[in-house]
């Protein structure tokens, strides 16, 4: 399994002047506590790593693709390079894909991790709440995504947890013929970003006034924009129908 990878870039609103693109930066210690780090074991014994984030005390979302056969989740972390006293290491107790994912088109790229026991919620490890079924983000939104990802194509995985503010777009996608409106979110104009990418960060939210809107998903494969997360909304019910039967 290959994480996928997402822009590193800042796009700010128009009206700042010219379109400009500024670097992700290191977020602020534990400013994103409901951040989970998922260390992958692979079915072919590799190892791996993907993004996540908590949204009750014993289940963390992601992406679907980012599948092992087991899966360690790392809560309250800043710097996975070093054992913080904020951090709680919880295996996972069962992976929860949804029903329809499919892995060729991408499409449903979601899952639920129930962990093998409950976070201890703390001042650095807490929940972050999801929309309402009916919530659709409005073009123009300024969001923020966070990971552990690449800092560049050729770079390694950052060992501190850095973040990104992005803008929902309103047509990057129309010439995507496999995007979904209805299940996707689409980040990023080709038209007017320059983009670097950041593997390892797939299965990681997409904040938008504090509320988790998306899961990093996949991009067109060419490591240029737009990015492809998965709409949150449309899988509330099912995502509440899980929590409360297990």
């Amino acid at each position: 399994m290959q994480a996928l990878l997402f822009l590193m870039a800042l796009l700010l609103p128009s009206g700042a002047g010219a379109e400009e693109i500024v670097g992700g930066v290191e977020s602020i210690p534990h400013s994103r506590p409901y951040m989970a780090h998922l260390e992958i074991i692979t079915e072919r014994g590799l190892r791996d790593s993907c993004g996540g984030f908590l949204i009750s005390r014993q289940f963390v979302l992601t992406a679907a693709h980012c599948n092992g056969r087991e899966i360690t989740v790392t809560l309250g972390a800043h710097n996975m390079s070093k054992r913080e006293s904020t951090q709680q290491k919880i295996k996972v107790e069962k992976q929860i894909f949804f029903p329809n994912y499919n892995f060729s088109s991408k499409l449903h790229d979601i899952k639920l991790l129930k962990l093998e026991e409950k976070a201890e919620l703390t001042p650095t490890v807490n929940v972050i709440p999801l929309p309402q079924s009916s919530d659709f983000i409005k073009p123009g939104t300024m969001c923020w995504a966070a990971g552990w990802g690449q800092t560049g194509v050729t770079e390694p995985k950052s060992d501190t947890l850095r973040e990104i503010k992005l803008r929902k777009e309103k047509e990057a996608c129309k010439d995507y013929r496999r995007y979904d409106y209805n299940f996707q979110v689409c980040v990023g104009s080709p038209e007017m970003l320059k983009l670097a990418y950041k593997k390892g960060d797939s299965g990681g939210p997409l904040v938008c006034a504090g509320v988790a809107h998306g899961i990093v998903s996949h991009d067109h494969g060419t490591g240029k924009p737009p990015i492809i997360f998965t709409r949150i909304s449309s899988y509330v019910p099912w995502i509440n129908t899980v929590i409360k039967g297990n």
